[in-house]
């Protein structure tokens, strides 16, 4: 809409309820107290509308099963995969539209309903509506190629870092940060480090790696499969582990469906979520003991949280 006729909605709502919704200084334009009165009702009102729609869709006799996912790149790249390749086994009638970006947009996706589930790596802003969940908690790692003087080594320690070329993700990125916080929470001034490259994918920073070109502190699920375990040696930082929590995130003010409630209850199996990880797509319909993978039925409180409303 252009910024004209958005005045015009304005100025025709507020004569309909006779009364101004906005104070316009030079400073900008913010809610009066009747605008936020106004702006709390009708969020309200959308969401009962939007819990009616999917109560209809439920009751439907043809209903769309589609979960909406949104996922950091980590997560996205190297944890994701594997999972919707195991429901798409177990459950092949539930579809997946899965929206790859950074924290920020996951998290205001989430809040705008424009998705129903994120998963991000890292810290999440606190939000009213926002509810957050840890579902794992990962390790950076340092990681090396086998030419290395360290190769032999199983951990190093954090004044070792400073020595060596390093290769990161870029600033804005959440590994990134949790890094650095991490590092300087242990003592360690991330401006210590020697980075000479800093690259906007896990992938690129693997290949970088791999040729020679230095070192890089990553998530070990990006380098937990066999193929890149003969690529790269993984080392421990020895006196100052960085744990890397990745969480699920939901709208407090949306009702989950029942599929929806399968995918997040697969998530907090982390019996479950480890053995899908340490397999290849080929081996996820067999279970170590040879039989069929079954999720776990959605638990009673689970269905009547679904059925409310």
């Amino acid at each position: 809409m252009s910024q004209p006729s958005i005045s015009l909605q304005i100025q025709n709502l507020e004569c309909e309820y006779n009364t101004i919704f906005f104070d316009r200084t030079n400073k900008g334009v913010t809610l009066t107290k009747e605008g936020k009165i106004f702006y709390d009702r009708i969020c309200t009102i959308l969401d009962l509308l939007a819990s009616f729609k999917e109560e209809i869709n439920t009751l439907s006799k043809d209903p769309r099963r589609l979960i909406y996912l949104g996922a950091t790149s980590t997560i996205g790249e190297y944890v994701l995969p594997n999972i919707l390749a195991f429901l798409f086994r177990t459950h092949p009638e539930v579809d997946f539209k899965v929206k790859i970006a950074n924290t920020e947009s996951i998290t205001q996706d989430v809040l705008d309903k424009k998705i129903h589930i994120g998963l991000t790596v890292g810290p999440v802003s606190q939000y009213k509506n926002l509810k957050v969940e840890s579902f794992w908690e990962d390790e950076l790692v340092v990681v090396l190629p086998y030419s290395h003087p360290w190769a032999s080594r199983k951990s190093i320690t954090l004044a070792e870092l400073s020595q060596e070329r390093m290769v990161t993700r870029e600033a804005s990125s959440a590994t990134r940060k949790v890094m650095e916080v991490a590092l300087k929470e242990s003592g360690l001034d991330p401006e210590q480090l020697n980075v000479k490259m800093e690259l906007g994918s896990t992938q690129a920073i693997k290949q970088v790696v791999a040729a020679g070109l230095g070192i890089t502190i990553i998530s070990s699920l990006t380098v937990s499969k066999e193929r890149d375990k003969r690529l790269f040696k993984i080392l421990k930082i020895r006196d100052a582990p960085l744990k890397l929590p990745l969480s699920l995130l939901t709208n407090a003010l949306i009702t989950q469906t029942k599929d929806e409630r399968v995918f997040i209850d697969l998530i907090h199996d982390h019996e479950l979520i480890a053995d899908i990880l340490r397999k290849d797509y080929h081996g996820l319909e067999e279970h170590e003991s040879g039989a069929c993978y079954t999720l776990p039925p959605v638990s009673p409180e689970a269905q009547e949280h679904s059925q409310v409303q």
